[in-house]
């Protein structure tokens, strides 16, 4: 009796254990506990508790059973989540569709989350900070580019607070990088993957105060090329922003009533060339092209920020879009066997909402999910994690009860209201008035007369400096508001709209991604990234910044990261 009673638990055993090895881990079957300490807010929050904060939420979500190869970060610059809503629409109608029903490419993604983008010093933060705590695992001060809190103007405060981000941390693992942008490469979100600067506009030589360069800081765009130290650098660096690597001395090859902004002296492409014999430097769309099988590829497309994507066909030197440059980021990268990380912003949709012009900025958020999709296309879900994201939100609001299938950029036609009583038509405010589903809670699209444009609709571009009060609301009975100059109404007059501070959406596909789940810190992203990937996990517990468990708690100091002399 006791042996049968023997043999049938142990068949039953194996039976189970059958079962287990083939049935499809639960999403917290991994997860592991990481203790963090209970500080006072804000005043307790170090740079090192905020990186083990991040660390417990992203190994008890069950990060560390990811096993991903290879991570892209898209990062929808000023992206809201109701950014994204009309942006769906608006490309679902483009298609002939009602548009509601339509859904972007990263919304067909399993995982999805919430991200808190608030900085340590402001409830509603910039991109900056927001971005600093993505690529280093720190929540940091509004203006910091990969350096904890400290003084926004301070250099030498900021020197012993460099932060080590994943871009840095994969390129000394000897992973392949990429940077890829439609900012300049000096902006907070490009310059938060390699830079370590308590004040994001240090761009060039010409922006650096002469007490920081005494203290001993460096401008952003020398530091793209010395965070080579790291590894070989990014090997894939494509945007806009010529004007930061060139001297006042040469002419841009685009337009010849522009030239670099640099005073030292110094090209920074020239360096970089001299650094990548190999390598291409390019400034226009059949250039990338024709740079396919370069092995480290260089892009700079405008002095200043890329164009629009409603004006990127206008472009005279001919412009590549978002998809482009993330397929050549992929196509190259790729060919490194031991694997890549790539960012890539799709940044002027925050532009466009500062201007408060709500097509371009739905525009560019469209051509982000088609290098999504591009990005879908060209990867596996099988060794790839997908993360997109924003940094930071806006004031775009939805609003009325619009028909279904009403142009999204339209005026509001509904049939009554929420009661819905009445028959499809123009809805009116309580002045009578006709009114936009779209409109901003603040920025240049006030109707009041300014110092460049008479009372009334606002027309892009529009950046005034002083305004007068507006006296009611304009009639737009006649007013096309689908045309993509038209700047949606803001209830409060400023020169450029502001950021939001409410949640932003996280979405995610591939090894990992069953972490990215509920209501996070921004920082944890980072570590969500780090958990997931096996080489990057490895390379921080390499230098025993590990706990017993494996995880990655102790903040990493960049310098032990570097390349050893040889």
């Amino acid at each position: 009796m006791h042996k049968a009673t023997f043999l049938s638990a142990a068949l039953t055993s194996l039976l189970l254990g059958a079962c287990a090895s083939t049935a499809p881990q639960s999403s917290t079957a991994a997860a592991v506990s990481v203790d963090v300490p209970t500080v006072a807010h804000p005043a307790g929050e170090t740079p090192q508790w905020w990186y083990r904060d991040g660390a417990a939420r992203a190994a008890g979500n069950g990060a560390m059973a990811g096993k991903a190869k290879n991570v892209i970060l898209f990062l929808g610059d000023g992206m809201s989540l109701t950014t994204v809503a009309a942006a769906r629409i608006l490309e679902g109608q483009s298609h002939g569709s009602s548009g509601e029903e339509n859904l972007l490419s990263w919304e067909r993604f399993p995982a999805t989350a919430f991200s808190k983008t608030y900085n340590t010093d402001s409830q509603t933060p910039d991109s900056a900070g927001t971005m600093t705590a993505i690529t280093t695992g720190v929540k940091t001060h509004m203006g910091a580019i990969g350096v904890s809190a400290g003084t926004r103007s301070d250099c030498s405060d900021s020197l012993s607070k460099g932060l080590l981000t994943w871009l840095q941390l994969a390129d000394s693992a000897g992973l392949a990088t990429g940077i890829v942008s439609t900012a300049r490469l000096t902006h907070a979100t490009p310059a938060a993957t390699y830079a370590h600067s308590p004040e994001r506009n240090w761009e060039n030589d010409t922006d650096l105060p002469e007490a920081a360069k005494a203290a001993g800081c460096v401008d952003i765009a020398q530091q793209l090329l010395s965070t080579s130290r790291y590894g070989r650098g990014p090997l894939v660096a494509l945007g806009g922003g010529r004007g930061q690597f060139t001297t006042v001395n040469e002419e841009d090859p685009e337009y010849a009533d522009k030239v670099g902004l640099r005073l030292d002296g110094r090209n920074l492409v020239a360096e970089w060339q001299a650094a990548h014999p190999q390598g291409a430097y390019v400034w226009n769309a059949d250039q990338l092209k024709a740079a396919a099988n370069a092995p480290a590829l260089l892009g700079l497309f405008e002095p200043d920020h890329m164009q629009y994507e409603q004006d990127r066909p206008k472009d005279r030197g001919g412009e590549p879009s978002l998809a482009e440059l993330t397929r050549a980021a992929i196509a190259n990268l790729s060919k490194h066997q031991d694997g890549y990380v790539l960012m890539v912003e799709g940044a002027r949709i925050d532009h466009a909402n500062h201007s408060g012009n709500a097509a371009r900025a739905l525009g560019d958020t469209i051509a982000m999910s088609d290098a999504v999709k591009a990005a879908v296309e060209a990867t596996s879900a099988d060794d790839t994690l997908i993360i997109v994201t924003a940094d930071h939100s806006h004031t775009l609001n939805f609003v009325g009860y619009p028909a279904r299938g009403n142009p999204i950029l339209g005026k509001v036609k509904d049939k009554g209201g929420e009661d819905g009583a009445g028959k499809l038509d123009l809805a009116r405010d309580g002045l009578g008035l006709p009114y936009t589903t779209l409109s901003y809670a603040n920025g240049p699209g006030y109707t009041g007369a300014s110092n460049q444009q008479p009372a009334g609709p606002k027309k892009f571009p529009h950046g005034p400096s002083s305004f007068e009060p507006a006296v009611g609301r304009p009639d737009l009975t006649h007013v096309d508001t689908e045309h993509p100059d038209y700047m949606q109404e803001a209830l409060v007059p400023a020169k450029a709209e502001s950021h939001g501070g409410e949640d932003v959406g996280i979405w995610a596909r591939g090894p990992g991604s069953k972490a990215v789940r509920g209501t996070m810190e921004q920082n944890t992203i980072y570590h969500l990234i780090v958990q997931a990937t096996p080489r990057l996990r490895a390379r921080l517990c390499e230098l025993g910044t590990c706990d017993a468990q494996g995880v990655p708690v102790e903040l990493p100091q960049p310098r032990q990261f570097e390349r050893k002399a040889p």
